[in-house]
């Protein structure tokens, strides 16, 4: 009988690995709560290294709940103890967020913590002003580029209307200091998500993938909240549920600005914040909509700054290649 059991065990912790292999969120966590046996782990790897795995079978899952389930299953194993332990801090400290205040807790002007068109500051700017310099050195030895060049704005506009920016995006995201900057960007919404007690699906940094996935942007960090969207579907929004949004949503800018001691990217993170203000009944003033999002860039720009550890592990992780349940690993051995 011990050893039937055993063989039973170990069938069902192959079949486990073949949902892990073919990205059956469902059945791995069907497996996992019914079938498998706490004690016993599959292919010698510790058992709450195999469970985790289950993560990296979020993206491919359409159901969010079903995401948000894997993250409940696993917090009642005790395997995610940091996971949302930081919800609360929505109901803690000031709401009223002025310039001078902002600028008093991160040494940063308010300019600092908004996203800037390409082009226009930072690293972009460097670029524009190399391609600049290219050009007028072309023209000088008399090679003339100009049909060239309204051929590329040409395609490059095609690519805005119609892909997204996606091939613009491809393209820059080859360049190190760009391409290590969308890391930091969405290492900051992930580990906010994570403390927040956000289920995340996953992080797209592919722009291609994230367009077919219906993400705006070069890259994107999937989570979500069931309360707000309970909220939403009922008409109504707590403010509560909606700072910890907020506070996810700005945590890109706010790793950032922690980072580089500003901000480029953000601008679709900006418009969602606009967006989802408008839905609030009544919906919010300029004034307040501004107080909120300063309000939502401290408490994600604190949050970070006592966590640098866990958000330097989770951008290296994701510059490796890392999935998932490798990130979560990480900070939860940093955090816990």
């Amino acid at each position: 009988r011990g050893l039937s059991a055993r063989t039973r065990a170990i069938r069902e912790w192959q079949e486990y690995e073949e949902a892990l292999r073919k990205k059956d969120l469902a059945q791995a966590l069907r497996l996992l709560t019914e079938s498998i046996p706490s004690s016993i782990g599959g292919s010698g790897t510790p058992r709450w290294d195999r469970d985790l795995e289950v993560l990296d079978t979020c993206l491919n899952a359409d159901d969010m709940r079903l995401v948000g389930s894997a993250y409940t299953f696993l917090k009642n194993r005790g395997l995610l103890s940091a996971f949302g332990k930081y919800r609360n801090i929505v109901l803690e400290g000031p709401r009223e967020v002025t310039p001078q205040v902002l600028k008093s807790s991160t040494g940063l002007e308010v300019s600092k913590l908004s996203p800037k068109k390409w082009g226009l500051s930072g690293s972009s700017n460097l670029v524009l002003i190399a391609l600049l310099a290219g050009m007028s050195i072309l023209v000088n030895q008399g090679i003339d580029i100009r049909p060239n060049l309204v051929l590329i704005l040409g395609l490059t506009m095609l690519d805005a209307v119609f892909l997204g920016g996606s091939c613009l995006a491809q393209i820059s995201s080859y360049w190190p200091p760009y391409k290590r900057r969308i890391l930091v960007h969405e290492a900051g919404h992930l580990i906010v998500a994570y403390l927040m007690g956000c289920p995340i699906r996953g992080v797209i940094l592919d722009p291609f993938i994230a367009m077919q996935m219906g993400i705006k942007g070069q890259a994107g960090t999937q989570f979500w909240d069931e309360n707000l969207q309970n909220e939403l579907a009922e008409g109504r929004v707590s403010g509560t549920a909606f700072d910890r949004y907020c506070m996810v949503l700005f945590g890109g800018i706010a790793a950032e600005a922690l980072v580089y001691g500003e901000a480029e990217g953000g601008e679709n993170d900006e418009n969602l914040f606009r967006s989802i203000c408008l839905l609030l009944d009544p919906p919010l003033s300029t004034a307040q909509m501004s107080n909120q999002a300063r309000w939502s860039v401290l408490q994600a720009y604190n949050l970070l700054k006592w966590h640098e550890r866990a958000h330097g592990a989770a951008v290296k992780a994701l510059e490796n290649g890392g999935n998932l349940s490798s990130i979560v690993r990480r900070i939860e051995e940093i955090v816990s």
